[in-house]
Formats: structure tokens, C-alpha cells, sequence
């Protein structure tokens, strides 16, 4: 057993000074730090404990936004009454994510920090070549059994796949993330998560130090209108194969379309907004017909390896069906 400096922080600005140091990680749910421990992935020197800092777990709903705290847990954002009224989507993809126990542990925050499930990132004893994980060594799912990898968004160095179900939900409906570190700052969450590149170890745009405060989501007609669909190979506790948040505004006719927003999860590097399938439907009839054509183009620029081609014609399909389904025509 590896030792470790554990210390519980009474305020933010203590959180923040002590995760100055190196070798230092943040603890809310632990959902996912101490998996990635117990893996050998995460060997902190030292763990803050943030559970308990003041104010970080409230969710207030505005006539113009949700605020959601980085400490809310899953579970109470996805039973909030107001989220799902206004935001369905929101709740929904928490629903679909993990397991009761978990839900009822993961903060928000971590559920956005969560790392791939990719077999060859977190079997650190059989596969020491994993560029996300040892930069430059290599990438083992390239040659190796990849079903579950991206077919969106991959690179050279990479092809692992982001697993969350409501970070995705939160690029489609452009919400923002608030960051404290030295001063405080806000990102488009499409903005926060990086693509691989050359540099799949940098997932995000936090730096050593910084903390997430909360996300912003601003209310729209869409997001009232709005759905999360996921598939997978099991009904629960299981990571997307491919899933898609959606929504629709509709023209006062209640047939055309005046706004569609769309993004993918379970096939790409990092939740995936498919801005050309969002402007194929502006201004078209809601119809079966005009949404599995614009669906068709989520998957423009897609490339497969040996064992994820299926995505690539899963996902239209995903996306189809959500969309008549937050259409109110499925």
C-alpha cells in the first residue's frame, strides 16, 4: 500500500492553497479518483478533501440559467424538480449514468473530470504503452480490441473515447464552466475539453491548482424541449455506445423547425457537438424524412479501426430517434 497526506479542507481559498503543491488531488465523491488509484492511473502524494466546503453544493434555477454546484451530487441535480422541468436533457443523462450508489456519491464536478474507461489507459501492469497515460510510448487500442473506442475527434497518438453522459448534454445547450484558481474564470464547456492531438494526457482545460466551482446552463426553448438517448450493451450501469443529447425549438406553426441543438457521446474523444446536423434542420418541417437525413451527417469526417465501424452507423440512428423524440414524433 502506497502512503498519502490526506487533509480535509475547511474553506476554498485552503483547498486552493494546499492543491498548490505537487502531487496533489482534489476528493469530492472519490468515484473516480479512487478507481484510478486503485488502478495504479492516480498515485497522488497528497488528497484534499472538498466535501465540505461551503456553498458549492446548491442548484438554483433563474428565468435565465441553471446554476449547479460542483459539489451537488448526480442524484439530487436528476431528482430536482425545476431541472426537470426546464431541462429534461439534464436530468435525464444523469439518470443514465452509472449506478444508484454511485449517483448518490459523484459530485458534479468529478463527473465532469472523469476519465476514459479505455482498457489499455487503466491496466497500467499489462499495457505500459498508453499515450494519455505515459506520453510518447505509444497507444495500445490502435492494433488491439478498440469496439468501444472513438471514431470522432481521434488522433494519431489516441482513439480513447470520453465516457460521460452529462457533459454531453451540457455541450449541446453551450453551458459554462466556472474555474477557480488564482482569479477566477469562466469556459464554454465545449472549450474546456481538448481534443487528443499529440497531447492526449491533456484532457481539459484545468491547470494544476484550479478548482471547478460550478457549471452555468442557460434556460432556451430547446432545453425545454429536449431529450437524452443513450445506447448501450446493457440497460444499466454500462458506458454509451453511442448516445445523443437534443432539442428542439419549433416556429410559432408548431411544424418548422426554428432551432435544433445535438451532440454525441460514446463515439468520440470528447462530448461531440454536431453543429452540421443542428444547422441541416433550421427551418425545415419536423418530420421522420428531414431528420434521418440531416441525422446522416453526425458522422461526417468519422474513421474506424478494426472493431468500432458499427458506431459510425449506429449513431445517425441515435440521433434520429432522439430528435423525434424531444419532436414529440417518435
Amino acid at each position: 500500500m502506497r502512503a498519502l497526506e490526506y487533509l480535509r479542507a475547511p474553506d476554498t481559498a485552503t483547498a486552493l492553497r494546499e492543491a498548490a503543491q505537487p502531487g496533489t488531488r482534489f476528493l469530492a465523491g472519490g468515484t473516480t479518483l479512487v478507481d484510478l488509484m486503485k488502478c495504479g492511473v492516480e498515485r497522488p502524494a497528497r488528497v484534499i478533501d472538498i466535501t465540505h466546503l461551503p456553498g458549492l453544493d446548491e442548484v438554483t434555477v433563474s428565468d435565465t440559467a441553471i446554476r449547479i454546484g460542483a459539489l451537488a451530487k448526480m442524484s439530487q441535480v436528476a431528482a430536482d424538480a425545476r431541472v426537470r422541468t426546464v431541462a429534461p436533457v439534464i436530468s435525464e443523462a444523469l439518470w443514465r449514468a452509472a449506478s444508484a450508489q454511485l449517483r448518490n456519491m459523484a459530485s458534479i464536478g468529478g463527473n465532469l473530470l472523469q476519465r476514459t474507461r479505455c482498457t489499455y489507459f487503466r491496466d497500467t501492469a499489462a499495457y505500459p504503452n498508453c499515450n494519455k497515460r505515459n506520453p510518447g510510448s505509444g497507444c495500445a487500442a490502435m492494433d488491439g480490441l478498440n469496439r468501444n473506442h472513438a471514431v470522432l475527434g481521434a488522433s494519431d497518438a489516441c482513439i480513447a473515447t470520453y465516457p460521460g453522459d452529462l457533459a454531453v448534454a451540457l455541450v449541446a445547450f453551450d453551458a459554462t464552466v466556472r474555474i477557480m484558481g488564482r482569479f477566477e474564470r469562466v469556459v464554454p464547456v465545449d472549450q474546456f475539453f481538448r481534443l487528443p492531438g499529440d497531447r492526449p494526457d491533456l484532457e481539459h482545460d484545468l491547470a494544476p491548482g484550479e478548482m471547478i466551482l460550478g457549471i452555468e446552463i442557460p434556460l432556451s426553448d430547446a432545453l425545454r424541449r429536449s431529450h437524452y438517448l443513450k445506447v448501450r450493451d446493457r440497460a444499466s450501469y454500462e458506458f454509451a455506445a453511442a448516445s445523443a443529447a437534443v432539442g428542439i425549438a419549433l416556429e410559432a406553426d408548431g411544424r418548422t423547425i426554428r432551432e435544433a441543438r445535438v451532440a454525441l457521446g460514446g463515439v468520440a474523444t470528447k462530448p461531440w457537438r454536431a453543429r452540421a446536423v443542428e444547422q441541416a434542420l433550421a427551418g425545415k418541417p419536423l418530420n421522420e424524412a428531414v431528420i434521418r437525413d440531416a441525422a446522416a451527417q453526425a458522422m461526417a469526417g468519422a474513421q474506424a479501426r478494426e472493431h468500432n465501424a458499427y458506431k459510425i452507423a449506429l449513431a445517425p440512428k441515435v440521433v434520429a430517434r432522439a430528435l423525434m423524440s424531444a419532436g414529440g414524433i417518435a
